[in-house]
């Protein structure tokens, strides 16, 4: 592992607090990492055998507390999946994906949002970090894409861990970027979008994805304030600190 690495997935279960579904679905994929991380560098036989039963843990924990709208997996297929990705090496170390975001307002004070048809849930325009292109210009494309508006790329306004942030069920960072809209027309991407709206402050949809951590950061950024950009804080210790704290000063 790198120096200064390390597993980082963890939050705060008191005694006597059952863990959420968002502890349990964190630590199964920071236990799947770890084991496809070792698959990946690992030349021994028993090492192998060893990782591949964490998964088959890993697995058992995720399909637990399922609430995809496919229902419950099943295990062996999730281990089988996980077990497909293994890489040799270095490309088989494995992070969390890129994700980029944007947080566009109009004149009007509103917010862009789009209601995912996937999931059913409400937030900004949302995309995968293309290769080729720079995160800015995926934004960019995605925003165009998901809803038809044409922004121009202000500033970049946050980074965000998906899975601590519950606006992901796979590892992800997501580089959120404030935009302005400049041109095009409203409509829902007819694949990815069930619905598109802008909508103010005090009238958003529901249920919003992570709101209660970007929210008020956001709306203050589109109101031209000077924003520092936010980050989840680093807790202490790592698998027992405080998930919820989020902000420049861990505030």
């Amino acid at each position: 592992m790198p120096a200064g690495g390390g597993w980082q997935c963890g939050s705060v279960v008191r005694v006597g607090e059952p863990a959420s579904t968002r502890q349990l679905l964190r630590w199964s994929e920071a236990l799947a990492g770890i084991a496809r991380t070792g698959l990946g560098f690992t030349e021994s036989l028993y090492e192998r055998e060893r990782f591949e039963e964490i998964l088959r843990v890993a697995a058992d924990i995720r399909v637990a507390v399922d609430q995809g709208p496919a229902g419950a997996e099943d295990a062996d297929g999730v281990v089988d999946e996980w077990l497909a990705s293994v890489g040799k090496g270095v490309p088989g170390y494995v992070t969390p994906k890129v994700a980029v975001g944007a947080a566009v307002g109009n004149d009007k004070g509103e917010i862009l949002l789009v209601k995912r048809a996937d999931s059913g849930v409400w937030l900004y325009p949302t995309g995968w970090a293309d290769i080729g292109y720079s995160a800015a210009e995926v934004v960019v494309k995605e925003v165009e894409e998901e809803t038809g508006i044409e922004v121009e790329v202000v500033r970049l306004i946050a980074v965000l861990d998906g899975l601590r942030v519950g606006i992901s069920r796979v590892p992800l960072y997501s580089l959120v970027f404030q935009c302005r809209a400049v041109g095009g027309t409203l409509r829902a991407h007819p694949l990815e979008c069930a619905d598109v709206g802008w909508f103010a402050p005090g009238q958003l949809p529901t249920p919003l994805a992570g709101a209660e951590r970007w929210g008020d950061h956001v709306f203050a950024a589109l109101r031209g304030e000077p924003v520092e950009v936010l980050y989840d804080s680093v807790r202490a210790p790592t698998w027992r600190g405080d998930p919820d704290r989020v902000g420049r000063d861990g505030a």
